[in-house]
C-alpha cells in the first residue's frame, strides 16, 4: 500500500483518534478530583505507553503495530490474540463512539430534538448512516479517507477551545459552579467507584498504539511517528486536564451528563451570557470530531484482519487490497458488517444509557489485553536486540529503565482490566450486568483462538508440521 501519511496528518490522526472529548464529561462527574487522575493517568499510564511505542516503532515499524510487536516477541498464538483483541475491543467502541455522536448531534438543534435520545429507531439510524460513510470513505482509500480524520483532529481542537472559552466566561461572570479546594482535588483511591474512574481515565490516553499499524503508509516511518507522538501527546494531555477543568467551572459536577455533557454545559453557560448560539456550536464540533475519530479508528483497525488474512490466521480474502484503490477492503467491509451487529445487539438488548456503559467497560477489557502484550514485549525485544540496531530510539536507563517503564504501564494496564470487570453501583442488575461483560469478552477471545488453530491446521505444510 502506498505511503501517503506525513508528520501533520498523524498528529491530527492521533487527536482525532485519541482526544474523545465525551472522555471530559466522565470524568467531570466525580468532581475535581478527576483533574488529579487525569495527571496521574499521564504520569503512570500515558507517558509508559508513549516511550514504550516509541521504541517498538523504531525497532519494528512495519504494518500491524502491537500486532506485529507481539509476534516478534512471542510467536503467533500470541501475536493473533493481541490483535484480535485489539480488533474486537474497536468492533464494539465503535457503537458506543457512535451512541455518544448520535446523543451530540440532537444539541445542534438547540436542544429540541432531545426528545429522540433514548429512541433506539434514530439511535439505530444515525449511527449506521455514520458507520457506513466511513466504511466507504476508507474503501475509496487512505489517500482520500485521511481528509475525514484531519476534520475530524480540528473539530477536537476548535471544540476544546470552545469549551475551553466558555468556562473562562462562565468563571468571569458568574464564578465557578464546582467548588475547587485542596482538599477536592484529592482522590479516594481506596474507592472501587475511583478506580473504575480512573480505568476510564487510562482508557482514554489509549490511541498512540494506534498509528504504528499504519506503518506501511507513513512516510519515514522512524522519524514521523517519533515527532507526531511527541507533538500529539502534549496537547492530548492539555486538552483532557484543562477541558475537564472548564467543565466543572461552567457546570456542578452532579448535572453533568455522561453523553451529552459538553454541548449541555455550554449551552447553559451562553443562555446565561446571552450567547444562545454556545451550546449549537459545540454540538456540530463535537459531531464532526467524533466522527473524525471513527474514520481514524476504522483505518486503523481495519490493517488487523487485512494482516489476519495475509497470515491465514483469518479467511486468505481479508488480506485482498483493491486493485484501484489500493485499500484493503475485504477486511473493511467485514469490520462494518460485525460492527453493525454489536450495534444492534447493544441498542435492541437495553436502554441507550445501560448499553453505552456496557459497552465502555468491554472496551477498556479488550482493549487493555494487547497492551498487557505490549508492555512486555517492550523489555523481551530491548534483551534480544542488545547492541545490535543503534538507530532504534531507546528508553534512556538502560535495561532499568526498560522494566520501570514496561512495569509501570503493565501494572496500571492490569488494574483497569480488574477494576472494568465490576459492575457499576447503580446498575439495575449488577450479576447480570457483570455476566454480560465478562462473558461477552471471554466468548470474543475464545471466538479468536479457535479461528487461529483452524488457520494453524490450514497452514498444514503437508508433512503434519504446522506452521509456527
Amino acid at each position: 500500500m502506498k505511503r501517503v501519511l506525513g508528520t501533520k496528518d498523524l498528529v491530527l490522526f492521533n487527536i482525532a483518534a485519541i482526544v474523545a472529548l465525551r472522555w471530559l464529561s466522565t470524568a467531570a462527574q466525580i468532581g475535581p478530583a478527576s483533574l488529579s487522575l487525569w495527571v496521574l493517568g499521564a504520569i503512570s499510564f500515558f507517558v509508559p505507553s508513549a516511550l514504550t511505542v516509541l521504541e517498538l516503532s523504531s525497532r519494528l515499524p512495519g504494518e500491524g503495530g502491537v500486532y506485529l510487536w507481539s509476534k516478534a516477541a512471542f510467536g503467533d498464538m500470541h501475536s493473533f490474540i493481541a490483535g484480535w483483541s485489539y480488533w474486537m475491543s474497536n468492533l464494539v467502541f465503535f457503537p458506543s463512539l457512535l451512541m455518544y455522536s448520535s446523543g451530540v448531534f440532537l444539541y445542534i438543534h438547540g436542544g429540541a430534538w432531545l426528545a429522540l435520545a433514548e429512541n433506539p429507531i434514530y439511535t439505530s439510524g444515525f449511527c449506521l448512516g455514520v458507520l457506513w460513510f466511513a466504511t466507504a470513505l476508507n474503501i475509496f482509500g487512505l489517500k482520500h479517507a485521511k481528509w475525514m480524520q484531519n476534520v475530524g483532529g480540528m473539530a477536537t481542537w476548535a471544540a476544546g477551545a470552545l469549551v475551553l472559552f466558555g468556562g473562562a466566561v462562565a468563571w468571569h461572570r458568574f464564578g465557578t459552579a464546582t467548588q475547587l479546594t485542596a482538599h477536592s482535588l484529592v482522590p479516594h483511591l481506596n474507592s472501587v467507584a475511583t478506580l473504575t474512574s480512573f480505568a476510564t481515565i487510562a482508557l482514554a490516553y489509549t490511541g498512540l498504539e494506534l498509528g504504528p499499524t499504519l506503518g506501511g503508509e507513513i512516510k519515514d516511518p522512524r522519524r514521523t511517528i517519533a515527532r507526531a507522538m511527541l507533538i500529539a501527546s502534549a496537547l492530548i494531555a492539555v486538552i483532557y486536564i484543562a477541558g475537564t477543568a472548564a467543565l466543572l467551572v461552567a457546570l456542578p459536577a452532579q448535572r453533568i451528563s455522561i453523553i451529552t455533557g459538553i454541548p449541555q454545559a455550554l449551552a447553559a453557560v451562553g443562555t446565561r451570557a446571552g450567547i444562545p448560539s454556545f451550546g449549537t456550536v459545540a454540538a456540530v464540533l463535537l459531531t464532526l470530531s467524533q466522527i473524525g475519530a471513527l474514520g481514524a479508528w476504522i483505518t486503523g483497525t481495519a490493517r488487523l484482519p487485512f494482516l489476519f488474512g495475509i497470515d491465514q490466521d483469518l479467511p486468505k480474502a481479508l488480506g485482498s487490497v483493491h486493485r484501484k484503490f489500493g485499500s484493503p477492503y475485504v477486511a473493511l467491509l467485514t469490520q462494518g458488517v460485525l460492527a453493525t451487529f454489536v450495534l444492534i445487539a447493544a441498542i435492541s438488548g437495553s436502554a441507550i444509557h445501560e448499553a453505552y456503559i456496557m459497552l465502555i467497560d468491554m472496551t477498556l477489557i479488550l482493549t487493555f489485553v494487547p497492551l498487557l502484550y505490549m508492555f512486555a514485549a517492550l523489555p523481551t525485544l530491548r534483551r534480544r536486540a542488545a547492541g545490535k540496531h543503534p538507530e532504534d530510539m531507546l528508553i534512556p536507563g538502560g535495561l532499568l529503565g526498560c522494566w520501570l517503564v514496561a512495569g509501570l504501564g503493565f501494572t496500571i494496564t492490569l488494574l483497569a482490566v480488574v477494576v472494568a470487570m465490576v459492575p457499576p453501583a447503580d446498575s439495575a442488575n449488577r450479576a447480570v450486568s457483570a455476566i454480560k461483560v465478562i462473558g461477552g469478552c471471554a466468548m470474543i477471545i475464545a471466538l479468536g483462538l479457535t479461528f487461529h488453530l483452524r488457520g494453524r491446521r490450514i497452514a498444514n505444510d503437508g508433512n503434519g508440521n504446522i506452521r509456527r
